[in-house]
């Protein structure tokens, strides 16, 4: 309400003119003339003289000026810092994802981020549980799976699969592995949870294993699989390496689930920070 009036004052004040202020504030001059009567009685003072020939600031008026234009003046700074901020972002970006993805994929890709944006912050926090974004201060996470927060916007990165491998030596001395039920009868590496996910005749089963090894370290269940030791079920990025070298058998391929997606999460806001959409734009990019 305060600023009400004060850009068809100032322009009046510069043009010396309610017809020339109005065209160059693309407006009309009868609305021009309103403005002003509105400050005017705001103010509770007289800010014009006006003739047939000619507009003049009041004593008061011209005191009144000096103080508005330095208050679209600094408006101008602030818009301006806005629109470089736009073009050149800059500033901290506060980051969660979980422990061994964002270990494995999410770091690396911030670290070469950070090495290309060099104005930007990245503070990156990894853990296995699920964080309040708002109350932790966080920008943005990175997170698997189903989504259940329905406050936050979400964005697709990639997708990840699972499957379950074994080592040519394991398989050549404890059996081949051709149905679920096969599992029964080997070494099944385990980390959080004692039951394997697969999708049989169209339905999502899952089945209770067992075995000589449990952890919450996918990269210690990879090495155990490497060293004979067992078979063992895991994402596709602790296992693709070995996969494509050879030292990692995939197994009951026709009984694994679908992909699902890893996605970007940030709070729901109007406008996206220009940095937080840049870091989003290359993990989108870089993700595979």
């Amino acid at each position: 309400m305060k600023w009400q009036g004060i850009n068809e004052f100032v322009a009046v004040a510069e043009k010396q003119s309610f017809s020339l202020a109005a065209k160059n504030l693309k407006i009309s001059t009868a609305q021009v003339s309103r403005q002003i009567t509105a400050l005017e009685k705001r103010l509770q003072i007289k800010l014009f003289y006006r003739t047939t020939r000619k507009v003049s600031l009041t004593q008061e008026a011209q005191l009144f000026y000096q103080h508005c234009r330095h208050l679209l003046d600094d408006l101008d700074s602030a818009e301006q810092a806005i629109t470089n901020l736009q073009s050149h972002p800059q500033g901290k970006i506060k980051l969660t994802a979980p422990m061994s993805y964002g270990e494995q994929k999410i770091l690396p890709l911030v670290n070469d981020f950070v090495a290309l944006y060099k104005d930007i912050e990245v503070v990156t926090e990894l853990t296995s549980h699920r964080i309040d974004l708002i109350e932790g201060g966080f920008d943005m996470a990175i997170r698997m799976g189903q989504l259940q927060d329905s406050s936050l916007i979400a964005r697709k990165l990639t997708q990840r699969a699972t499957y379950v491998c074994a080592s040519a030596s394991y398989l050549q001395k404890h059996g081949q592995v051709a149905l679920i039920s096969d599992l029964k009868n080997h070494n099944c590496l385990l980390g959080t949870h004692d039951a394997w996910r697969f999708v049989e005749q169209g339905k999502t089963r899952s089945i209770k294993v067992t075995g000589s090894i449990r952890c919450n370290s996918g990269t210690g269940l990879v090495d155990a699989a490497l060293k004979d030791i067992g078979i063992v079920q895991l994402s596709d990025y602790y296992l693709q390496p070995y996969i494509k070298s050879g030292q990692l058998i995939p197994i009951l391929e026709q009984f694994r689930e679908p992909e699902s997606a890893i996605w970007a999460v940030y709070p729901q806001n109007r406008y996206l920070s220009p940095k937080i959409r840049l870091l989003i734009d290359y993990l989108a990019e870089h993700l595979n």
